[in-house]
């Protein structure tokens, strides 16, 4: 058994349960500091593995790391993408409007102001969201840093209605806030696609953009290599999703068969797709159209 592999995903489905480590570790007659260090990759035994399992609802060969992985909330798929970015050597993004890695500070400071502001409108429960919220920026961020750090390829595959969305919608269009943040939403948005414009126009070495030819695709996925394995990622939730929604299962793999259908799928968008100056003209024309 690879246990730092384990404990890795011990991590994620314990955030992804809502859990505090105290809850867990007292269910199991364990210390705190035990189920710390499982998720650091400590030998752990077989039967706790399957009393962890149990306690998470999920099964004992998911944790293991056999099979499939699924996460229905946002922050269990992000912490478990970071792990996996911790060793990738490239990674591939295919379809949506924006490659989170390479977004701007603000991207993440209005990001925060959204998440908050929707915090605020749930009532009762605004404790309990905006501290979610703080988990899943916490994870996010760490992602950014771990990315500027180690500086892995990127190769993103935008598409014009994910664009046009973005801008017409602006920044986390799901969060509950005011009018004045929506607007930041949608500046915020311009100046993302701005950015992105910047980067098909000057290809930076290790990234390369491309907008899809044509057509939309059925859901978005990422490709993550790295020299021991490819992982598919198959994600539901957008980057800038709140904690709370619940829009599908998001679904992490390394088998063989489906790395490599996708990489076929992403190999043929990435041929067809529209690159460099002519990309930047064409995603250039989607901004006036929605300044008006």
């Amino acid at each position: 058994m690879r246990f730092n592999e384990i404990g890795q995903q011990l991590r994620a489905y314990r955030m992804e349960s809502g859990l505090k480590a105290e809850e867990i570790s007292a269910r199991l007659g364990v210390s705190r500091a035990a189920l710390y260090r499982y998720e650091k990759g400590e030998v752990i035994k077989l039967d706790t593995v399957n009393r962890l399992a149990e306690l998470l609802k999920i099964s004992p060969l998911t944790l293991l790391g056999i099979g499939v992985e699924y996460y229905a909330k946002p922050v269990g798929y992000a912490e478990r993408l970071r792990q996996i970015e911790e060793t990738a050597d490239q990674i591939l993004q295919v379809f949506g409007p924006i490659c989170y890695l390479i977004t701007s500070d603000q991207y993440d400071a209005v990001l925060g102001q959204m998440f908050e502001g929707h915090a605020e409108s749930m009532g009762v429960d605004k404790m309990a969201a905006r501290a979610a919220s703080e988990q899943l920026l916490g994870v996010m961020m760490a992602r950014k840093q771990m990315y500027q750090a180690r500086k892995p390829s990127i190769i993103g595959i935008l598409t014009v209605p994910a664009i046009q969305k973005f801008l017409a919608e602006g920044v986390a269009p799901a969060a509950r806030v005011s009018d004045k943040l929506r607007a930041l939403a949608r500046e915020t948005a311009m100046r993302e696609v701005d950015g992105i414009i910047n980067l098909m126009e000057s290809e930076p070495i290790g990234l390369q953009l491309g907008l899809m030819a044509h057509g939309e695709p059925n859901g978005p996925f990422t490709l993550l290599r790295s020299r021991e394995r490819a992982t598919l990622a198959i994600n539901p939730f957008p980057a800038d999703s709140t904690p709370s929604v619940q829009s599908g299962v998001a679904m992490i793999t390394s088998a063989e068969d489906a790395v490599a259908a996708h990489q076929r799928v992403s190999e043929q968008a990435w041929r067809e797709a529209v690159k460099g100056s002519a990309a930047a003209e064409r995603v250039r024309g989607l901004v006036a159209a929605a300044r008006g």
